[in-house]
């Protein structure tokens, strides 16, 4: 089971496992309501590395990014769920819109997004190539989304 860290604490705890050349693989998002296409993502995120760490946006960054009525889920409660993955050992919570200041803190060998982006589209594109991070884009399952979940209980209809 992975561990929700503050990003002092995971710097501490990485030195040791970059010692021991663990490859470390992060990826980021806002995991709002779990679902089966999470759990593929980030299965399929963790594959070219040892350690898997996840940036979750804060509450607040959610409702800059996705409006007033989101997220559903508490930062908290979404980051230990993610934490309690089998695929996840490690879980950040991070206030800005992007990931850049824990992506320059860590600097891990892989980073992953889902394959919406592009490397035109990513914003945290630029400073990935200046830091040498190979970027890996993850195909996302059609149909499966937070939005579309939302979407079905306010419609009130059940799963297809």
């Amino acid at each position: 089971m992975g561990q929700v860290l503050k990003l002092n604490e995971l710097l501490d705890t990485l030195a040791p496992l970059r010692d021991a050349n663990q490859p470390v693989v992060s990826t980021n998002g806002c995991f709002d309501i779990l679902h089966v296409g999470h759990v593929r993502y980030l299965k399929a995120c963790k594959q070219p590395g040892e350690i898997l760490i996840v940036y979750v946006n804060s509450d607040a960054s959610i409702k800059r990014l996705k409006g007033p009525s989101r997220p559903v889920v508490c930062e908290d409660d979404r980051a230990e769920i993610i934490a309690g993955l089998a695929c996840v050992d490690y879980v950040v919570i991070f206030e800005e819109d992007t990931p850049q200041k824990l992506l320059e803190a860590i600097r891990p060998d892989y980073h992953a997004k889902g394959a919406q982006y592009t490397p035109e589209t990513l914003p945290e594109m630029p400073l990935l190539d200046r830091l040498g991070v190979q970027v890996r884009f993850i195909d996302m399952i059609p149909g499966r989304s937070t939005s579309s979940i939302i979407e079905r209980i306010e419609h009130s209809n059940s799963c297809s």
